[in-house]
């Protein structure tokens, strides 16, 4: 019973000790006074609209009573201008709907300006883009030969075909439905390949060409050569589309007069010819000259170049336009030509008697220390060839020197009728033991030479081989390699073939 009686005891007292505590708690948050407040707010509310409705009441009382028949119009045309305004705005709304995208699209902004971000170089992004262009770029390269294929009659019965189809619907006026229902053809044929169909048709056989298994990492070497490639590539490309865009700038902007004036005159007879002919008749003119041209004049000039060369009209005003490096080369050609008789009028006194003028011109070519038969010791007629008049740079290297500066000579690389001449830097003027010369007919082996085996590339260097020499010399550095390996090459074998060497 104690022990009853204390735990009753023990909870009396804690329920007074939370009451005081709830209490407390009360006192500190003022419950009580915001409760007042609210009720104050009440109160409040209550007596503003007590008062708003007795001065709405007070205010019917005194206005004057009105007939029902004139209380009724105003209230009908309250009732439409709302009917209408909802009318409206539903209207309104409908339209925002259905036309508010596109209404949306003529708000005129200011254009952002969005800077596309470039990728880094990388080899393998490289080689990918070439390859997605020589895909991208084979269907038109296709087409191109197929036309091409067409023009030259490569299938007899394809061309004969194409010819007669072509002919009858230019003479009848078909030929832009013909052109249209192949390309609803194409896109047809497109579809059923797309579909799994296997179809294929070319007037040319295509060439499968190696495909090369993509390599995840390149060498320094690989790298290199794949920078040079493309930047070889490139050079070409960047240089025939330059011919061809400053050929049509200077075909325009009369730089030939002759030829720009062909065009002048054949632009004022179609002029005239579309003001008086009907179209019918144009149309059907121009395309049964397309058809003759295509298959026929083209098939002609083609299988007969000397043909094309007198008679083909646009070939041979194309292929004489210049362009600006030509045109820069004409100038520079009449500078001279303009300095020239001046110059040999006043050398003329210092010819002396009994020398011709080709004896004197022969020796008329120096080097920068002097004349070249001086500085060679070779006979007064032997010059350099016009495409090495000034020289190739190279470095000279003979393996059979183990002297540093026997081993390795920089100079100037020539060639005449007979001679093949290196003029050492560090040569004096007149003859000296550093120079080299080479007969042509003493050569045993000429090649093309790699210096460096680690680096990308077919070199920059020519081996030559002569009996008086254990090793091969070789020329190396040349930025020109392949054009004075030509020269020489060219020159030797035309002195084996034309002159009996000396034994």
């Amino acid at each position: 019973m104690d022990f009853i009686h204390n735990e009753a005891t023990d909870y009396i007292n804690g329920n007074l000790k939370l009451k005081e505590e709830l209490r407390k708690l009360r006192e500190e948050t003022n419950v009580e006074t915001i409760k007042q407040e609210l009720e104050r707010e009440r109160s409040r509310r209550l007596d503003l609209e007590q008062k708003m409705s007795e001065v709405l009441k007070n205010r019917c009382e005194d206005s004057p009573p009105q007939p029902p028949r004139k209380q009724q119009p105003p209230a009908a045309n309250g009732t439409d201008k709302q009917q209408k305004e909802t009318v409206c705005y539903r209207l309104q709304n409908w339209l925002y709907d259905r036309f508010g995208v596109y209404i949306e699209d003529f708000r005129f902004q200011p254009e952002e300006n969005t800077v596309e971000a470039e990728e880094p170089l990388s080899a393998k992004r490289l080689t990918e883009n070439m390859r997605r262009l020589k895909r991208g770029a084979r269907p038109v390269t296709n087409f191109l030969r197929n036309l091409s294929a067409l023009s030259n009659w490569h299938s007899v019965y394809t061309s004969a075909i194409a010819f007669i189809i072509y002919m009858n619907a230019a003479w009848h006026g078909w030929a832009i439905p013909l052109f249209l229902s192949l390309a609803i053809l194409r896109l047809s044929l497109n579809y059923l390949i797309a579909r799994g169909w296997r179809i294929q048709w070319s007037i040319v056989p295509e060439v499968s060409e190696p495909v090369e298994p993509p390599k995840e990492d390149l060498t320094v070497s690989e790298k290199f050569q794949l920078v040079l490639d493309v930047a070889q590539k490139a050079q070409n490309l960047f240089g025939k589309m330059a011919d061809v865009l400053e050929k049509i700038k200077n075909l325009f902007m009369w730089v030939q007069p002759e030829i720009t004036k062909k065009l002048y005159v054949a632009l004022w007879v179609a002029f005239i010819s579309s003001c008086v002919l009907p179209y019918k008749l144009m149309g059907f003119m121009i395309g049964l000259y397309a058809g003759i041209k295509f298959f026929m004049i083209d098939f002609l000039f083609k299988s007969c170049p000397k043909l094309r060369d007198n008679y083909d009209t646009p070939f041979i005003m194309w292929n004489s336009l210049p362009t600006d490096p030509q045109l820069k080369e004409r100038s520079n050609a009449t500078v001279l030509r303009r300095i020239q008789p001046v110059v040999s009028r006043s050398s003329l006194a210092t010819v002396p008697t009994g020398v011709t003028r080709e004896e004197e011109s022969s020796r008329s070519h120096n080097t920068k220390k002097g004349a070249f038969h001086e500085i060679f010791n070779l006979p007064e007629n032997e010059r350099p060839l016009p495409v090495c008049e000034n020289g190739w740079r190279c470095c000279l290297i003979n393996r059979d020197r183990k002297m540093p500066t026997d081993y390795i000579r920089n100079g100037m690389l020539y060639v005449t009728e007979n001679f093949l001449c290196f003029e050492s830097s560090s040569s004096r003027s007149g003859s000296s033991k550093k120079n080299k010369v080479i007969k042509l007919v003493d050569i045993t082996d000429i090649q093309k030479y790699k210096v460096l085996s680690v680096l990308p590339g077919s070199g920059m260097g020519i081996s030559i081989a002569t009996p008086s020499t254990q090793k091969p010399l070789v020329f190396g550095a040349m930025i020109h390699r392949d054009e004075a390996f030509e020269t020489i090459f060219t020159q030797y074998m035309k002195i084996m073939t034309t002159a009996n060497p000396e034994t």
